[in-house]
């Protein structure tokens, strides 16, 4: 799981260890200092800085260490991490660990590119791609062209989760009702991009990681 969460770019990292009571005795120090060093070792071959990632002891079946600081672990001081981005944290809990994390940027300012994973042909609303914005912002009454077909057309209005957007940010699965565009035009894999701001084209070759 880390080498695939590494390698799909999530740069930061939790590792709770679970089922301390289940230890031999329970909730011992020394298993979960093993436990910490090998982890550590492994997640920094693939490219973690193992000290940017916070190691809790913790049981979920009895909630040590997830909400509150647990009676049971008196050894454990505490986790502490420091960044490369200079920003220090530190805590007891795993709900503290989640908290410290640093939201990504959303890459808003760079050119539209949402995928197709789907589209739909709704009774009442007509043609229906699905995606997930990957950069750029999409809005309703946007003019887009998807990639490689060079289709363009309007974007009629923006939902998620069926609820009406007025804009959509990077991160956002939305479906966009667009204008005269009929469901056989358009597949999976085809890309959106504001015709207006350096629409998706075909290239002759591009750099990617494998």
């Amino acid at each position: 799981h880390a080498l695939l969460a590494f390698t799909l770019g999530v740069k930061q990292l939790i590792v709770g260890v679970n089922k301390m009571d289940s230890t031999e005795p329970p909730y011992n120090e020394a298993r979960f200092e093993e436990i910490k060093k090998e982890v550590s070792n492994y997640i920094k071959k693939i490219g973690y800085n193992p000290a940017a990632v916070a190691f809790v002891p913790i049981s979920g079946w009895n909630g040590d260490n997830m909400l509150e600081p647990s009676d049971k672990m008196p050894w454990f001081k505490g986790w502490n991490i420091e960044r490369k981005e200079g920003a220090k944290a530190d805590g007891k809990c795993l709900i503290e660990a989640l908290d410290a994390i640093l939201p990504p940027s959303r890459p808003t300012d760079k050119p539209l590119r949402l995928p197709l994973q789907d589209v739909y042909k709704i009774g009442g609303i007509g043609t229906v791609p699905v995606g997930r914005v990957e950069t750029g912002v999409l809005k309703p009454g946007m003019v887009v062209t998807f990639a490689p077909v060079a289709l363009t057309t309007e974007v009629k209005s923006v939902e998620m989760h069926h609820e009406a957007l007025q804009e959509a940010v990077p991160g956002d699965n939305v479906g966009f009702n667009v204008k005269n565009v009929s469901v056989k035009e358009l597949r999976r894999g085809y890309v959106a991009g504001d015709s207006k701001n350096n629409p998706p084209r075909a290239a002759a070759d591009f750099t990617a990681q494998v």
